[in-house]
Formats: C-alpha cells, sequence, structure tokens
C-alpha cells in the first residue's frame, strides 16, 4: 500500500488526511495515530499489518521528529495505508515519500489579503451569509491560525442570518492587533485618536514599549530617506523604492504612503520630537505617556 504523505499548513494538512482516507474508504478517528516518543519501529510494527477485515492503516504525525532511515523503509514496504503527518520535510524525505506513495501539499494563505479569500471561501462552503468586512476582521485578528479562524466560524454557523463585521466581532470578542506602520499613518495624516488607538492595542497585545520606539524609528528613518528619494525622483512607484532603498515591497509601499505627505522641513521636526520622546523614556517617563505625546506631535 502507498504512503500517502500530508504536507504544508498543519491545519489544513490535518483537514486534507481526514478528507483523502474518507475517499478511500477509511475513517482517520478509527485508525491508530502516533506521534512523539510513540512513532517507533516497536510500536508502529504491529499495527502495520492488514486487519481480519481488510486494509487496515495508521496515521504517523511526525511534528518535531527526525525519522531515521530505517523506520521511513518500514512505513514504505507497508501492506496498509499509511498516512504521514510532516509539514516541512526536506528533500531527501519528500523523495522517499514519492517514491513510496504520494505527497499531497496544503498551501496556507499568509499575507491578509489571501487569509481574507479563504476565509471567504470557507464560510461559503458551509453556508454562511459572512460579509466580506466580517472576513477581513477574522483575518485581523488571527492572522495565519487558521484553526482560530475555523473554529470562530463553527460557532457562527450556529447563528444564521447576515454576518457583518460588527456582529462577528460581537461575537468573537478580541480586537484586531496593532498595527505600527498604520500608527505612524494616522498620526502623520491628522488623526491622533486612531494612532493612539494602534498603539494601545500593540501595547495590549505584549509589545514592549522600548522595542515599539525602536520600530518607530527604523520606520521614520525609512520614511525620512522616502522623502528624499522623491524629491529626487519626483513620482516613484511601490517596486522601484523598494530597489532603492534596498527594503522589502511592503514597507517600501507603506513607507511611501507617509512620505508623500510629509515635507522635509516636518519630518526634521517629527524627527526631533521622536529624540525627545526616547529621552523621555529613558528618564524615567511613563513609556506609554511619552509614546502617546509622540503620536500627537506626529499629527500637527
Amino acid at each position: 500500500m502507498p504512503v500517502l504523505a500530508f504536507t504544508g499548513n498543519r491545519f489544513l494538512a490535518d483537514e486534507t488526511l481526514r478528507d483523502t482516507l474518507s475517499a478511500r474508504g477509511l475513517n482517520a478517528r478509527d485508525l491508530p495515530r502516533f506521534s512523539g516518543e510513540d512513532v517507533s519501529a516497536e510500536t508502529l510494527g504491529p499495527h502495520l499489518a492488514p486487519s481480519l477485515f481488510g486494509d487496515g492503516g495508521v496515521v504517523v504525525d511526525f511534528e518535531g521528529l527526525k525519522p531515521d532511515k530505517a523506520l521511513l523503509e518500514l512505513l514504505s514496504s507497508a501492506p496498509v495505508t499509511v498516512a504521514v503527518l510532516d509539514e516541512a520535510p526536506p528533500a531527501t524525505r519528500l523523495k522517499l515519500y514519492q517514491k513510496a506513495g504520494e505527497v499531497i501539499p496544503s498551501a496556507a494563505p499568509s499575507k491578509p489579503g489571501d487569509v481574507t479569500g479563504w476565509v471567504v471561501t470557507r464560510a461559503k462552503k458551509m453556508g454562511l451569509r459572512l460579509e466580506r468586512d466580517a472576513a477581513s476582521y477574522l483575518a485581523e485578528v488571527f492572522g495565519a491560525d487558521l484553526a482560530g479562524i475555523a473554529g470562530e466560524l463553527n460557532k457562527l454557523e450556529l447563528l444564521g442570518g447576515a454576518l457583518n463585521r460588527e456582529r462577528v466581532q460581537g461575537i468573537v470578542g478580541r480586537d484586531p492587533p496593532g498595527d505600527s506602520f498604520a500608527m505612524l499613518g494616522a498620526a502623520t495624516a491628522g488623526r491622533p485618536g486612531e494612532a493612539v488607538l494602534q498603539l494601545r492595542r500593540l501595547l495590549g497585545s505584549g509589545e514592549d514599549p522600548f522595542r515599539l520606539l525602536g520600530a518607530v524609528v527604523w520606520q521614520y528613518s525609512l520614511i525620512a530617506r522616502t522623502v528624499g528619494l522623491l524629491q529626487e525622483e519626483g513620482r516613484v512607484n511601490d517596486a522601484v523604492a523598494a530597489q532603492r532603498l534596498g527594503v522589502k515591497p511592503f514597507p517600501a509601499k507603506k513607507a511611501l504612503e507617509v512620505a508623500r505627505r510629509l515635507s522635509e522641513s516636518r519630518i526634521r521636526s517629527h524627527l526631533g520630537a521622536i529624540l525627545d520622546a526616547d529621552l523621555a523614556m529613558k528618564r524615567g517617563l511613563d513609556p506609554q505617556v511619552a509614546l502617546e505625546r509622540l503620536l500627537v506631535k506626529l499629527s500637527v
């Protein structure tokens, strides 16, 4: 029997494993499952023979393990279905899986927009009337935690009716995490209230205020360089800015959004305010107070 290796995102791979085995007449819940210290030739051996009722099978979870060649050869030669969960196998192990059976990957969405699309698609399959802004909220709150999102969708399935962002947020009861670029963007756009809200979300999620100020310094130095680039080149797009500044496209895009609203004189004033906040925090002023004052100054 072939080895079925399920790779990629753990949550999706586990779901795909159950669906694949079901399509082959096997219930994953009825099969013995091995993980951790139980994954050995001694413990697996007795379960790798067909049962009296036909084909049997096992599920083997390699999370945190480095199986040796002997164990892999034992599994690949088993006369029963062997379903392996292996999130990111090295090339040598991947080739063995391909030779012994089939590799079934489960790629996970990573960017917020991709996660939102995944939520929308899953909600439709479940018959939920989930609005896109509510799907975006779930993507913001849970990020790449697809299992967490799936759990919330299971709860929402019990409610019925239209599910907008406000209703879903009331059920989930979690605020989206703060965004330091959004915080600076709101401040430089003259929206100090929104900037302070982002700051409080960041601090509430456990962000260290000194590290947060360090991130502000880095981001603002990038913004200052972007202002200089715009003065030299005029209009530039995200790709050109990323190349010229030596950063990835996402921070380049965010820096451009802020830099287009600023002049050199305003940048100099803001850099001075950042220095004042740094000194105030080092001298013992409450870090949150110092950062909130900084954001107010940046919004002027």
